[in-house]
């Protein structure tokens, strides 16, 4: 039941996103660097393609690790979280590092008063801060015992989300590293974490099952 509200889901989303999705479709088939993954639209669209292959990763995953321990539940627990924290993360963390205009001339700026930010970003800017890493926030508890809190997983989103605003800074990709960005991808994590909770709460001990399976 999970499976098939997750496909539609991306299936909805994917209808969502349509036409811009379809503008990139052209170099991303060609296999142009320039057009596909230099831009947000063609990232996603190889990021939805290449679901298939991370089911498959997932399966081979789940499959050698049920042949070495036995326990089908974990084994396939443990193959999601880590394909999905990766995968639903990676795309993501990589639009937030494509370089603007000005990258390598412009200086780094920064800004650091809460929620000064938070008015210019819009719904869509918004609703894509806090899915940078949902998946993160989503998965990583059901891996790992040790964040499985809110308060945990919120400051690994805060972490990860700093340490990416570091980089804009450093690298000058002409990016502003903004306070207000770490606030919502930090609270896209916790929110993403509560929306897995009923597969993490109950899970101690999950890191222990991982260490004999890896044995």
């Amino acid at each position: 039941m999970r499976a098939v509200l997750a496909v539609v889901c991306v299936a909805g989303i994917a209808y969502v996103l349509r036409r811009p999705l379809l503008m990139a479709a052209p170099q991303c088939l060609a296999g142009r660097w320039h057009g596909c993954y230099d831009t947000e639209n063609g990232v996603l669209l190889m990021m939805l393609l290449g679901l298939p292959v991370a089911g498959l990763v997932v399966w081979a995953l789940a499959t050698a690790r049920r042949r070495r321990a036995g326990g089908a539940g974990t084994a396939w627990r443990l193959s999601l979280a880590e394909v999905g924290m990766v995968y639903g993360t990676v795309p993501f963390v990589w639009i937030t590092m494509m370089p603007g205009p000005g990258a390598g001339v412009v200086p780094g700026r920064v800004s650091l008063v809460p929620l000064r930010d938070l008015a210019t970003m819009g719904p869509l800017g918004i609703a894509g801060n806090l899915l940078i890493f949902a998946a993160l926030g989503f998965f990583a508890p059901m891996r790992f015992a040790l964040v499985a809190s809110v308060p945990r997983v919120l400051a690994l989103g805060a972490g990860c989300s700093v340490l990416v605003e570091v980089a804009q800074y450093v690298l000058q990709l002409d990016r502003v590293s903004s306070v207000d960005d770490v606030l919502v991808n930090a609270a896209g994590a916790a929110l993403a974490g509560l929306a897995s909770r009923r597969w993490w709460r109950s899970g101690e001990g999950i890191e222990h099952r991982a260490e004999q399976v890896a044995g």
